[in-house]
């Protein structure tokens, strides 16, 4: 453990550099304009894991974006283990909103601020980080897969999980890319909710007229999609959705006060929906108004609205069944239109929950691993969000354990302004890895 923990703390700098680099690249897979940034992350991740020793190939689906895949191939009768992570990021937003430059990484208050500098260009240093603390005293497989394309969906990642099936199969699977329980805590990630969006159109006049004239009688399209809207919750705030799965998770120590700071709830606003907090955050369906059509404030006029339209984002508990859940939100909306006004609805694919087996080899040496890092018992939580990639892991090596870690805590602000890495998490996070890839290869008779 001193040696590893040296080793770990020798290759820190270089490693930090590293992330540094790839933050500046405006690596955003959303953005059509980005395809020269996406190729030169591509690139630039592929240029680091050949220097950690790996076999290295740039690849992609068909209208899909550049991934990575590194490789060293297993000894004879050793494991192999496949470390995923990605190098796409979200959008900035509203430049403005940022207290920094997003893609120039600046140090402050042990923090290292940029887009991906946690969500999920960290989980290409951790992974590097490890590789290279380790070096040739790694004697095990590994394959490091680093997607192109994780924050739209991953839409081609099962194309290139059938075409590289014999390089990406592994015995066990880490996959960087969650939080830990907060800082100074670590996690492993262990159920994953599903999820479904869903875009609802009111109707209620063939043209707009003018409110002082029809208003009273004649319904407008705005209203009636908020009646309408207002029918996916209870009084209590729990989702009035029938058919939806509900399910109960570990309580933790999770209190008002720390989900209220930690949300940034307004001060005077409630909670809302019943049962402990973690249930309600991860094993329990969640549903959220994401966008609304209507004309906007500063330009409406003073008519009746004749067509409106949301869109809404179900989440749904660990073990329901996605297209059931789907089949569910459409029917709801549908059957309590207001007024006899014509509501047509679309919804996308469903994305499944996930929950993993926690009960072998490597999920021991996992907790073990975070334990000795961090020096404080691991604790294992649920995520309230859907990684869609999971799912397809699972389905492509499913005698693989699945191992959900990552850098994250709940002041990152993934996907929002000012995204975040805390700098000594990070450090305990790469120790914890090497820490894991080591319990692994000493226990190479379990797999």
């Amino acid at each position: 453990m001193p040696d590893l923990r040296a080793a770990v703390a020798r290759v820190l700098p270089g490693i930090r550099a590293d992330l540094e680099s790839l933050v500046r690249i405006r690596s955003v897979s959303a953005d059509p304009t980005m395809s020269a940034a996406m190729d030169a992350s591509a690139r630039a991740v592929s240029g680091l894991l050949a220097s950690a020793g790996l076999d290295v190939d740039v690849v992609r689906a068909e209208g899909g974006q550049p991934a990575v895949i590194g490789r060293r191939p297993a000894p004879a009768g050793a494991p192999t283990v496949l470390l995923y992570a990605h190098h796409d990021v979200q959008p900035i937003g509203d430049p403005a909103d940022w207290d920094s430059d997003p893609f120039e990484p600046v140090e402050r208050g042990g923090r290292l601020f940029g887009r991906g500098a946690a969500d999920d260009k960290a989980g290409i240093a951790l992974h590097l980080a490890a590789l290279r603390a380790l070096g040739d005293d790694l004697r095990i497989g590994v394959t490091v897969l680093v997607d192109g394309e994780e924050e739209i969906g991953s839409p081609t990642l099962r194309r290139i999980l059938d075409d590289h099936r014999d390089r990406l199969a592994a015995d066990v699977v880490v996959i960087a890319d969650s939080t830990n329980w907060r800082v100074g805590v670590p996690a492993l990630t262990t159920t994953l909710r599903g999820g479904v969006a869903a875009v609802v159109e009111v109707r209620t006049l063939r043209h707009a007229v003018h409110n002082g004239v029809y208003g009273g009688p004649v319904p407008d399209a705005l209203t009636t999609l908020v009646r309408l809207l207002a029918t996916l919750h209870d009084g209590r705030g729990d989702v009035a959705v029938a058919g939806l799965h509900r399910g109960t998770a570990d309580p933790l120590d999770l209190t008002d006060e720390r989900l209220r700071s930690d949300a940034g709830l307004v001060d005077g606003v409630r909670l809302i929906g019943t049962g402990a907090l973690t249930s309600r955050l991860w094993a329990g369906p969640a549903i959220s108004i994401v966008g609304i059509d209507a004309p906007a404030v500063d330009s409406a006029a003073l008519t009746l609205v004749p067509v409106a339209r949301a869109k809404v984002s179900l989440r749904t508990a660990p073990g329901d069944d996605g297209p059931a859940a789907r089949a569910a939100l459409v029917t709801h909306l549908r059957a309590h239109a207001p007024w006899g006004a014509t509501v047509t609805v679309s919804a996308g694919a469903a994305v499944e929950s996930f929950a993993a087996r926690t009960d072998g080899p490597a999920y021991a040496a996992a907790r073990a691993a975070l334990t000795e890092a961090w020096e404080v018992p691991a604790v294992e939580i649920g995520v309230g969000g859907s990684i869609s990639f999971v799912t397809t892991m699972a389905e492509a090596f499913p005698a693989a354990e699945i191992l959900i870690t990552g850098v994250e805590d709940p002041d990152t602000r993934a996907h929002g302004a000012n995204e975040s890495l805390h700098l000594a998490d990070f450090e305990r996070a790469c120790l914890a890895e090497a820490l894991l890839l080591t319990f692994i290869q000493q226990n190479r008779g379990r797999w």
